[in-house]
Formats: C-alpha cells, sequence, structure tokens
C-alpha cells in the first residue's frame, strides 16, 4: 500500500475509539490538552493572520514559558548560593557575572534546539543541557582567569551552574505542564502506516505528551483540508523504501516529514531512518559500545557505588534485622544470574521472602489457575504468599532489598544501568536471539524498563524496553536512566 493511499485510508484506520480520551491513570491527557495546540489564539483566524505565523505563536508561548522555567531555575541556584556569597562590591560583581552566565547558558539551549525541544528523547535534553552548561563553564573560567584577582569567581560561578542544573529540570517540567494545561504544547500530527499500527502509536504519543506530537484522528481525505486546518506534521511508520517518489508530494502537503523510528515502548519495524540527532526519528544505534565508553562507566560505578555502600550500609542492616525478627534465618541470599557473555552472575539480595518460599508458591499454583497464568505473563504476583509481610513489601517497594547489589557492582560483575539479570525461568520464556542480545551487555542495578513500567511491564514489553537500551546504549541514556530511577522508586508504581 502506499503511502498516499495510505492518507486516504486515515478516517478508517483511526477512528474515535482509538483516540478517545482516557480517564484515571496519571499521564492522561485531560480535556484542555485534548484542545487543538493554539486554541487559545483561535481569534487570530478572525484577524487574518497568516497560517505559518498563526503556529508559531503558541510555539513562541511555549518557549518563552520555558525560558521562565530555566531562568526561575538559576533563581533557585543564586538564592541557595546567596548565604555563602560575600557582601559589598564584590557581591555585585558576582551578580553580575550569574547573569551574564545564566543568559549566556540560555543562548546555547536555545541554539540546542531545547526551545520547545519537541521530537526529542529525554537522555537527549539531558545531553544538550549538560553540554551547553559546561560550555558556559569553560568560557566563565577563561574569563575569570584574565580578569584580576577573578579566580575567587571560579569556584561561586561552578556552584551556580551545577545547582541550576539540579534546579532546572523541575522548573522545566512545570512550565511543560502549564503549557499542556493552557493548551499549547506540542503540535498537530497524523500518523501514517498501516492499520494495525496507528492506535498503539496515537496511544503511545497520547501517553508520552512530553514529545510534543498531538495525533489526531480525521473525518476527511487529508488531501481535502485546507492548509489552515491540516495538521503540520506527518509521522511515517511504514517502510518507505519503495516510496521514495511519494515523499515529494508529502513534503509539499506537510510541513514536516518524519520517518519514525522504533521508540521504548512502541517497536515500529522496517524503517530506515537517517540520524537525526537524538530526536524520535533517530537511526538505531549498532548495539557494539566503545571501549572507552566502558572504561568511563566502570570509573562512575566506582565513584558512585563506593561512596553508596558507605552511606546507605545503616539502611541494609536495619532491614536486614527486621528481616531476622520476622523470619530468623539468613537475612542475605545469593542467587545465579545470567550475566555479561553468559557468566553466572550470584545477585546479592536482601531476604524479602518466607525460607520455604517455592513450596508457598507451589501450593498457590495447584489451588488457584489465575495465579498460575499471572506468573506466566509477569513471572510475578500482585498477592505472592512467599514475600514476608510488611517489610518483605515494603522493601520490594522502596527497592532497598536490592541495595547488596552495590557489592556486586564494585566487584565488576553488574553495573549502576544496564538488563536487570534474570533468573533463569524468566530468561527463558524470552527467545535465544535476544538472550544472546541481552549477554552483549553487563547487567544493570536499573534499566530502562524498571523507570518506565516496573513490574507492570510482560515479557515482550520486557524485551522491547531492553532491546531498545541495548541499541540506544549511551553514557547519556545511562545518566536519564539513573536519575530517573529514584522518582520511579519513590512513586512505587508497578513495584510489589
Amino acid at each position: 500500500m502506499s503511502l498516499l493511499a495510505s492518507i486516504s485510508d486515515l478516517p478508517k484506520a483511526i477512528t474515535p475509539n482509538d483516540v478517545a480520551t482516557r480517564t484515571g491513570p496519571a499521564n492522561s491527557v485531560p480535556p484542555m490538552a485534548n484542545a487543538t495546540p493554539g486554541a487559545a489564539f483561535s481569534k487570530g483566524r478572525r484577524l487574518n493572520i497568516p497560517v505559518p505565523l498563526r503556529r508559531r505563536i503558541p510555539r513562541f508561548a511555549t518557549s518563552s514559558l520555558l525560558v521562565a522555567g530555566d531562568i526561575a531555575g538559576y533563581l533557585i541556584a543564586y538564592f541557595l548560593l546567596l548565604p555563602f556569597l560575600p557582601n559589598g562590591s564584590e557581591n555585585m560583581v558576582l551578580e553580575r557575572a550569574f547573569a551574564l552566565t545564566a543568559l549566556a547558558a540560555i543562548i546555547l539551549y536555545a541554539s540546542s534546539a531545547l526551545y520547545p525541544g519537541y521530537r526529542i528523547h529525554d537522555h537527549e535534553h539531558l545531553r544538550r543541557r549538560t553540554t551547553a552548561s559546561g560550555k558556559v563553564a569553560v568560557i566563565a573560567a577563561l574569563g575569570a582567569i584574565l580578569l584580576p584577582e577573578g579566580t575567587r569567581l571560579l569556584l561561586p560561578l561552578f556552584g551556580f551552574l551545577g545547582l541550576g542544573l539540579i534546579a532546572q529540570p523541575a522548573m522545566h517540567g512545570v512550565a511543560r505542564g502549564l503549557s499542556r494545561r493552557l493548551g499549547i504544547w506540542g503540535e498537530r500530527a497524523v500518523i501514517i502506516g498501516s492499520r494495525n499500527r496507528i492506535p498503539a502509536l496515537i496511544a503511545h504519543f497520547k501517553d508520552h505528551w512530553q514529545y510534543g506530537i498531538r495525533p489526531e484522528s480525521c473525518s476527511l481525505d487529508i488531501s481535502e483540508l485546507s492548509p489552515d486546518d491540516r495538521p503540520s506534521i506527518a509521522l511515517i511508520a511504514d517502510d518507505t523504501g519503495s516510496h521514495i517518489a511519494e515523499l515529494a508530494t508529502l513534503r509539499k502537503t506537510f510541513a514536516e516529514v518524519i520517518l519514525l523510528s522504533d521508540t521504548p515502548n512502541v517497536k515500529v519495524a522496517g524503517l530506515r531512518p537517517a540520524e537525526i540527532g537524538g530526536e524520535i526519528g533517530v537511526r538505531l544505534a549498532s548495539s557494539g559500545a566503545a571501549a572507552n565508553s566502558n572504561l568511563v562507566r566502570r570509573a562512575l560505578d566506582l565513584a558512585i557505588a563506593i561512596p553508596a555502600v558507605l552511606v546507605l550500609m545503616p539502611v541494609i542492616l536495619i532491614a536486614a534485622a527486621a528481616i531476622y525478627v520476622i523470619d530468623p534465618g539468613p537475612v542475605f541470599f545469593r542467587h545465579a544470574r545470567e550475566g555479561l557473555f553468559g557468566k553466572p552472575v550470584h545477585v546479592l539480595k536482601l531476604r524479602t521472602m518466607y525460607r520455604d518460599a517455592e513450596q508457598r508458591l507451589e501450593a498457590l499454583f495447584r489451588d488457584n489457575p489465575a495465579a498460575q497464568a499471572e506468573w506466566s505473563t509477569h513471572f510475578k504476583l500482585r498477592e505472592d504468599p512467599r514475600v514476608l509481610p510488611v517489610i518483605g513489601h515494603l522493601l520490594r517497594a522502596s527497592s532497598i532489598d536490592e541495595l547488596p547489589q552495590l557489592v556486586n557492582i564494585i566487584a565488576g560483575e553488574m553495573a549502576f544501568v544496564g538488563p536487570r539479570p534474570f533468573p533463569e525461568y524468566h530468561l527463558s520464556a524470552m527467545d535465544s536471539e535476544f538472550r544472546d542480545k541481552r549477554r552483549s551487555v553487563i547487567p544493570g542495578l536499573t534499566g530502562l524498563w524498571q523507570i518506565s513500567e516496573r513490574s507492570d511491564a510482560n515479557i515482550e514489553l520486557q524485551q522491547q524496553l531492553d532491546g531498545f537500551y541495548i541499541d540506544n546504549r549511551s553514557l547519556w541514556f545511562d545518566w536519564h536512566i539513573l536519575l530517573s530511577t529514584i522518582p520511579a522508586v519513590l512513586k512505587g508504581k508497578g513495584a510489589c
């Protein structure tokens, strides 16, 4: 089926049921957000504002809110540093240096397409933001060195930039959420592809609204819509190899045509998009990792794991004592899992189950076929008779039971980020090709499916998420996953 035919079939492929607004889940789109972006500026139609300009108004308003959010982040950094700053004229010099530093960083953010930053993966946002701040830090350091006694400015400036990087993502999220509620976040888009693929992609972009994609249903043929009412973006979720000639026509019809690549939650097979810098159409990277990247990962793992063991040791010991009180016996256990190149890894954990856990599980399966089916799908049970009362669920929900694996990280058997080392019974449900793929990287304490789905993911989705991570593995992606693990654990979504 040709791409142009796909456009004609859109009224059949995208039905109101496919895009019905879902209520309840935290990620669902509120009624305000379902409005056409720029609805707040609809008066422009009566004022005869040109279509390109009218479409830029919501984008400009969103970018302005994001800039305000970043300024607020720097203000937070300033007020946190204020008690440590000197008084008098030296303080005035620092304030001016802070202002110039913040202005330079925001200009670099803008040049890195972070305003509004649509269609960029979160780890790419982190990379671009950190890179821009690093450039500003280098320029500030050179300027301070050239000034008389300017070296006194270095530490405050570095602290200002560092605290700003920490505060800005939260303020950036607030600005995104406000833009969404105002109905100005995102750009209208139509998805072109096979009928069985379109509903999943529509649901994906509605749930992951941060990408700035607003998929729509259509009651008319796209070609019959005026440029005023037509979505500005076409997302192609189909193999375009035999339709190159039609792409020129699509480019005349839409302001942008994007060839989708696989996303963490939706697999779009058969595409060969080009590298476009970390956006949702980015070409999948090869699974091989450079040796120098692995060395940097190892150094970072040790730099974090060794202090973390010392700081968290009291928490581990308290948890171990609580386990012993409820069910006397060994409080730690080591379980053989599959690691890099298939080498066994003896994963260390706090015991959260009764010592006769296997017998309890077998008894449950004999009496409860529904529990057997749940286990076959997720290899976890929401109501698990093996788990110790109170302390077992608490340790699992908070992931404290995983903290002893810091020892595995120090020993080099695991990393902070990577596919989780699963038991053999779990791996046996996966196909052999994917198991070979998992063996190509070192297993991790946390991973992509832990921060997105946690234990709610079934086998198919676990494979898809882990496969996406392995194909797109990078230091920035690792940092994104590591930083996202904390809110995921605090929310306790999917934990059991």
